[in-house]
């Protein structure tokens, strides 16, 4: 089965392909490696585990990468549910410097291993670790993005790191199961996985890591079903969260209304709220992705659309779709305590 065709059997690809666009462009206004306790990582770094309980029964377990093991910490979280998280921590993270929290949600592939293997997505599979030591130490290069990027995105890019260096997110990255978005099962399970974000996993985040309480300093994205997941998620809480972001959302033309709509009534509720669609020339779901930006340019629905080189797979995530959602939410999100 090829990915256009795995896609479809989620019911959450477009039937239209495009090839339109050319390097980011912002408009304001308008399954692969698995990671084993004590082996090499996808990235190719030694990583080592222990294991602890401090939680009842819990099992906690803690990560470090090569290279980046002085600057970032990498936990593994399980709840009473089964659900797993991670966290990554960047040591400058303290109770005297606390950083805003992203919630980064991953794709199909992933959701089909199961928690204990597909809660490793964005740490593991989509490089974030890598992205996260990468931006804190500019300049960034063309392999940084996989090669996905244009010269002069590059460059504008370095530029503003230059002017406004990379001030640091903990990222939480928790499983997200394979939630068929077009059955009728839905809004059951969307519900309800909204419900452990926003009830289980960011209350121990807020209890247990170095974060800004403040909903301004707390954003939520994600890549492909993880995308579509983090809008429904994020439009249905805009009190929990001061920016949404998704990266080639798998989404259909039959829910641009419906976003719209969603998108409408978050910014009702927080006016302040950062909207952020990014899509990417050879994404399967670019051609839906843009028509929704329109319809919320049209609707006054204010929000940042991004379109650039690369297709719907792991190199964009591991190029620019790591660097493009830790840049924005380190942009966007408050950094104030």
């Amino acid at each position: 089965m090829d990915r256009r065709s795995f896609l479809l059997s989620a019911g959450v690809l477009s039937s239209e392909l495009s090839a339109v666009g050319r390097c980011f462009r912002r408009d304001r206004g308008t399954s692969q490696g698995v990671q084993k306790k004590g082996t090499n990582d996808t990235l190719g770094n030694k990583s080592s585990a222990r294991e602890r309980d401090p939680n009842g029964g819990h099992d906690e377990s803690e990560v470090a990468d090569a290279g980046s093991a002085s600057s970032l910490k990498t936990t593994l979280w399980s709840f009473a549910g089964g659900e797993r998280a991670v966290v990554i921590v960047p040591a400058h993270a303290t109770a005297e410097n606390r950083l805003p929290v992203v919630v980064a949600l991953h794709g199909r592939g992933e959701a089909l291993k199961g928690p204990a293997v597909g809660v490793y997505g964005w740490p593991r599979d989509y490089a974030l670790v890598r992205a996260m030591t990468r931006v804190s130490a500019p300049p960034l290069r063309r392999d940084d993005y996989e090669g996905f990027v244009e010269p002069e995105v590059l460059a504008r890019t370095n530029a503003q790191l230059r002017a406004s260096p990379f001030r640091g997110l903990v990222v939480v990255c928790p499983y997200v199961p394979d939630i068929e978005l077009r059955k009728p099962s839905a809004p059951g399970a969307l519900k309800a996985y909204g419900s452990f974000v926003v009830s289980m996993l960011l209350p121990r985040v807020r209890a247990e890591l170095p974060v800004l309480d403040a909903p301004e300093a707390c954003g939520i994205d994600g890549v492909s079903l993880g995308g579509a997941v983090a809008l429904r998620v994020g439009l249905a809480h805009p009190e929990v969260f001061g920016a949404v972001g998704s990266l080639q959302a798998a989404i259909s033309d039959e829910q641009i209304d419906e976003f719209t709509r969603l998108a409408q009534a978050a910014r009702q509720r927080r006016p302040t709220l950062a909207l952020r669609l990014l899509t990417s020339r050879q994404d399967y779901f670019h051609s839906v992705i843009s028509r929704t930006s329109a319809a919320w340019k049209k609707a006054g629905i204010v929000h940042e659309f991004a379109d650039g080189p690369g297709p719907h797979d792991y190199p964009f995530n591991r190029g620019p779709g790591a660097i493009e959602m830790l840049l924005w939410h380190d942009r966007v999100l408050s950094h104030r305590a």
